[in-house]
C-alpha cells in the first residue's frame, strides 16, 4: 500500500493554514504559548462555492435532532443562552443585534466541514475533537471568556473583532448561564476578515464581537481534565475485574473494643484492595478505546442495503474507500487498533495498510487482502466506513 503518511486533506497545506509556519515550529514557538494570527489562511474561504454553509445553512442544522446547538443573547447587559434543537418560528423571530447562533459538530454533518477538520491533521486524530459555526449579526458574540483547550478560530464572510488577552484573572460572572470573564483587559485586538485564522492556547481570554453579519469556524481540542480520565479509568477497570477469594479470618481473637478497626482487619482487606492491579498495557488499551469512543449523542447509520462482499471487494478495488465522519481510527505502534471504542488486533501482514488508513481516513483503489476486506465489509456494515463515492 505504500509507506502512510498523514496528510488527510492535500487539498490545504499545514504551512497554508499556518502563515508559512512549519508544523514542527508551530508546535514549539506556539502551542499551548501563544496566540498566532494568520492573514488570508484560507484565501477564497468565503464564497458558496469554496464555502457552502450559509447562515440559512447554518440555521438548518440548528433545527436537526442530532446537532448540538446553542443560542446566545445579550439584551441590556444580561446574557441569556438557550440550547436547540430550534424551531423555525424561534429563529425567525430573533432581533437584529446581540445574538449568535453556535452549532457543534459541523464535521459530522457537513462533507466540507470534515475536510476543513482534517486539514488539521498535522495534529494528533486523538486530540481533535469536533469543528463549531457560529453566525451572528452585528454586535453578537458571546462576551469575555476562555477556552480550557485550543482553539483554531476561523473567519468565514463578514467580520468579528476579536481582543485577546494572557491575563492570569480569570473570575468568572457569578450567576450568569455563560462562562463570561468578570474582569477582561484586553491586550491586543484585530479585525479578522474572510479567511484570517487566530489561533490561541487554553485560557487566553478572548472576547469576538461580529463588526457586521458573519460567520466564524472553530476547530477545537479535546482536553479531558484528570478527574475525568481517572474516573473512565476506573470504570472500564471494574468492568474488568476477576478476583478470586472472599475476606476470611480464622485466627481471629477477641477484639478489646467490637467497634474498633484493628491493624489485622485492615491490614487483610488492604490486600484485598491491593489486587486490583494493572499494567502499561491495561492502561494503553484503556486510552485507545476512551479516546476513539463516539460522544454520547453520535450514532452511526448502517447502509439500509448493504452490499455483499464480493460487490464490496469490487468497488472498493475500483474506487478506494473512506472512513465516515463520525467514525475514529487509532492504533498504538507496535500494538492495538482501536475504532469507535472496540480494540483489535491487525491480521497478518494488513498493519500498514491500516496505519495508512488511520492516518489519511481514506485508502486509494486497489484490491485488498481477504483479511483485511471481511473486517473493511464488518465495518461498512455497521456503518464505520464507505466506498468511495457512496452515501
Amino acid at each position: 500500500m505504500g509507506k502512510s503518511r498523514t496528510a488527510p486533506n492535500p487539498d490545504i497545506k499545514p504551512e497554508q493554514l499556518l502563515g508559512g509556519v512549519s508544523p514542527e515550529t508551530f508546535l514549539r514557538d506556539y502551542w499551548q504559548k501563544r496566540p498566532l494570527l494568520v492573514r488570508q489562511a484560507l484565501p477564497h474561504f468565503s464564497p458558496p462555492s469554496k464555502n457552502p454553509l450559509g447562515p440559512d445553512g447554518l440555521m438548518r442544522l440548528a433545527m436537526r435532532e442530532d446537532a448540538e446547538s446553542r443560542l446566545v443573547c445579550q439584551t441590556r447587559g444580561r446574557w441569556t443562552l438557550e440550547y436547540g434543537p430550534f424551531g423555525a418560528e424561534r429563529l425567525g423571530a430573533l432581533p437584529r443585534r446581540n445574538w449568535s447562533l453556535l452549532v457543534s459538530g459541523v464535521n459530522l454533518m457537513l462533507p466540507y466541514g470534515d475536510r476543513l477538520l482534517q486539514a488539521f491533521g498535522f495534529m494528533p486524530q486523538a486530540r481533535l475533537d469536533d469543528l463549531m459555526v457560529s453566525y451572528a449579526p452585528e454586535g453578537g458574540g458571546v462576551g469575555p471568556h476562555f477556552d480550557s483547550y485550543d482553539v483554531f478560530l476561523i473567519q468565514g464572510h463578514g467580520r468579528r473583532r476579536w481582543e485577546i488577552s494572557g491575563q492570569n484573572d480569570l473570575e468568572l460572572v457569578e450567576g450568569a448561564p455563560l462562562r463570561i470573564l468578570k474582569r477582561f483587559r484586553p491586550e491586543q485586538s484585530w479585525e479578522l476578515e474572510p479567511g484570517d485564522l487566530l489561533y490561541l492556547p487554553p485560557k487566553y481570554a478572548h472576547n469576538g464581537v461580529a463588526l457586521d453579519p458573519c460567520m466564524t469556524w472553530s476547530v477545537g481540542f479535546r482536553a479531558p481534565s484528570s478527574h475525568e480520565i481517572a474516573s473512565a479509568f476506573l470504570d472500564y477497570r471494574q468492568d474488568r475485574l476477576d478476583l478470586a477469594g472472599m475476606y476470611s479470618d480464622p485466627d481471629l481473637t477477641l477484639p478489646r473494643h467490637s467497634a474498633e478497626l484493628t491493624p489485622q482487619l485492615l491490614g487483610r482487606l488492604s490486600e484485598m484492595i491491593q489486587g486490583a492491579r494493572w499494567t502499561a498495557r491495561d492502561e494503553a488499551d484503556f486510552l485507545g478505546t476512551y479516546l476513539s469512543e463516539p460522544k454520547p449523542h453520535i450514532f452511526f447509520e448502517p447502509p439500509a442495503r448493504p452490499m455483499g462482499l464480493k460487490r464490496f471487494a469490487d468497488r472498493v478495488a475500483s474506487r478506494g474507500l473512506r472512513m465516515d465522519p463520525r467514525s475514529k481510527l487509532l492504533f498504538i505502534k507496535g500494538g492495538a487498533f482501536f475504532i469507535n471504542g472496540e480494540a483489535f488486533r491487525s491480521p497478518a501482514g494488513c498493519r500498514q495498510a491500516l496505519v495508512r488508513l488511520a492516518d489519511q481516513r481514506r485508502l486509494p483503489a486497489a484490491p485488498l487482502p481477504d483479511a483485511l476486506l471481511r473486517l473493511f465489509h464488518d465495518w461498512y456494515r455497521a456503518g464505520y466506513m464507505w466506498p468511495a463515492g457512496e452515501n
